[in-house]
């Protein structure tokens, strides 16, 4: 059974920046890869940055160039940290984890808005 927690995420201005973190833990599990997904009101949840152990990483063509992702500080931990923000960076952002099936964290809010 994994758990992943997120901390991070809450209200900023267009341009502004945030970090958000994710941690997994948990036993008797392998992570193939993590990363972070939002979901905008109203539509499916979207795929932001993905990272692998080996450190392939993909990202979102509308966040490329503006959103960065790394591997955190423990062993199966990845950070976000978004910079330029859009007010259409508005969603729920969730950690995810691929060990064998799809983890998810519980979900935090990001709200870009003057």
């Amino acid at each position: 059974q994994v758990q992943l927690v997120e901390s991070g995420g809450g209200l900023v201005q267009p341009g502004g920046s945030l970090r958000l973190s994710c941690e997994a833990s948990g036993s008797g599990f392998r992570v193939y890869a993590m990363g972070w997904f939002r979901q905008h009101p109203g539509n499916e949840r979207e795929m932001v940055a993905t990272i692998t152990p080996g450190g392939t990483i993909a990202y979102a063509d509308s966040v490329r160039g503006r959103f960065t992702i790394s591997r955190g500080n423990r062993r199966y931990a990845v950070d976000l940290l978004m910079n330029n923000l859009r007010p259409d960076d508005t969603a729920v952002y969730y950690c995810w984890a691929s060990t064998g099936g799809d983890s998810w964290g519980q979900g935090t809010q990001v709200t870009v808005a003057s």
